[in-house]
């Protein structure tokens, strides 16, 4: 248990890190497209670190979270080795982090799996989540 812990700080420490790196192409993604769907709160960002869609979806929309995801998920396999993490535990860390910086008004995912939306209170928090 306490090595899984220190493995925990370790990926989030290291996607900290990244968060830094992967700042400019996170921004890029964030098209009028993307912003209006987040805003409109027709996606949000999951646990598992990537986008969701909430409620029905277009194929536009579909489209635009399909594409958002496999850049993530490029992002994430090409940071987790460092971090000594797999994909997964690497996107789980990227989502707790992605998910703590939602504003009020925008959706997330609880740990139970419901899509909420922010408000002035901090989000919930999956239990594996650092910190």
């Amino acid at each position: 248990m306490v090595k899984r812990f220190i493995s925990v700080r370790k990926i989030a420490l290291a996607a900290f890190a990244a968060s830094l790196v992967v700042a400019a192409p996170a921004l890029a993604q964030r098209t009028a497209a993307y912003a209006s769907a987040r805003a409109a709160g027709e996606v949000g960002e999951k646990m598992d670190g990537y986008l969701g869609i909430v409620g029905a979806a277009t194929p536009a929309l579909r489209a635009m979270v399909d594409d958002l995801n496999i850049k993530r998920r490029a992002i994430y396999a090409e940071k987790a080795p460092a971090a000594s993490a797999t994909i997964e535990e690497y996107a789980l860390t990227s989502g707790c982090l992605a998910i703590s910086r939602t504003v009020p008004g925008e959706k997330y995912q609880a740990p139970d799996g419901q899509w909420h939306t922010r408000g002035a209170a901090a989000p919930m928090r999956d239990a594996r989540c650092p910190g």
